[in-house]
């Protein structure tokens, strides 16, 4: 249980995130995209305009389904299937970057490039930063990329989750994520989600942030990590917790309406993930997850997620438009 610090060069960083590869005869690649929770968030600092933060996360089975086929050409054409995605403008949306940054920094040939969300979106999931690092991983299998310390460098640029999300499971960031501490294994851990339909602006909600009076007490993190080591995971969930709640549930109140209902269901921990708006509960077995998903009637979606290490996943996934392939 012990963290590991990425050494120089992030090569076996890399190594593990590239075996998410689903398929691949180097004209098409398929990629699963894994989103996150965050167990802990502390804010510890700020220098300009950045936060500087203390983060346990873990990666989860929600996934978005990335299908990148070479084009002849070095341009980059990103479509985005579900959930609402089809309305994001390409200047907003992160898998358009991570691509356009891999072929100006590599100076390869493009791609056509369709993602099919299965991440919510604006729910603090780290879709945004799942997507361009799922691009960056089927971009660098695609054109033998192995240059595992420049793409460090672009997936830093694109996110603060989207270098840790190349590989994921359970880790710690620190900085503004680019400070990653893998563990050496995923705990079994089953959880229930509940995201409202709208979201909160990461931007507002850490500018409300820091007109809040100062917070008091010990960083959850450092306890979180002490209670893992000692006691296993049910105990640390008892320091799940995100610094960023109280600014959240000010400019949505749904984020208190999802945390309270997700609260009354008994789970062993309940926190916010991200900046928002998605409330989650950690429960003891997949069958308790079942039951409380079974009970919730209420406005908001709700899902349900194990906690995984997306190298050790093995499943494939078959285009919904029958592009081909498995």
């Amino acid at each position: 249980m012990k963290p590991r610090p990425i050494p120089d060069g992030v090569k076996f960083f890399l190594q593990s995130g590239l075996k998410r590869v689903i398929m691949s005869n180097m004209d098409i690649v398929k990629v699963l995209a894994y989103g996150k929770l965050n167990l802990t968030l502390d804010v510890t600092g700020k220098s300009g305009e950045y936060h500087s933060l203390d983060s346990m996360v873990v990666t989860v089975n929600l996934v978005d389904k990335i299908i990148v086929k070479k084009r002849k050409d070095a341009l980059i054409n990103v479509t985005m299937r579900g959930m609402g995605s089809e309305k994001l403008f390409p200047e907003e949306n992160n898998a358009v970057r991570a691509g356009e940054a891999f072929v100006k920094t590599f100076r390869t040939l493009g791609a056509d490039i369709t993602i099919y969300k299965g991440i919510p979106m604006g729910a603090g999931l780290g879709g945004s930063s799942a997507d361009a690092a799922g691009v960056l991983n089927a971009l660098a299998k695609m054109y033998a990329v192995k240059d595992e310390k420049k793409l460090k460098e672009l997936a830093d640029g694109l996110g603060s989750d989207t270098s840790y999300l190349m590989r994921g499971g359970l880790a710690r960031l620190r900085g503004r994520g680019e400070q990653v501490e893998f563990f050496d294994d995923t705990p079994e851990m089953h959880f229930i989600l509940l995201c409202p339909k709208s979201g909160v602006s990461t931007a507002e909600c850490f500018e409300k942030f820091d007109t809040l009076p100062p917070k008091t007490g010990e960083p959850r993190t450092e306890r979180w990590i002490q209670a893992y080591r000692g006691m296993g995971v049910g105990e640390a969930a008892r320091f799940f917790g995100n610094d960023l709640y109280e600014s959240a549930k000010l400019l949505n109140a749904d984020v208190e309406t999802a945390y309270t209902t997700v609260k009354n269901c008994s789970p062993l921990g309940v926190s916010m993930t991200g900046s928002g708006s998605a409330a989650y509960g950690l429960f003891v077995t997949r069958e308790l997850c079942a039951w409380a998903k079974s009970r919730y009637k209420g406005k908001f979606n709700a899902y349900q997620a194990d906690a995984v290490y997306p190298a050790e996943e093995k499943k494939g996934f078959s285009n919904p438009f029958s592009l081909g392939g498995k």
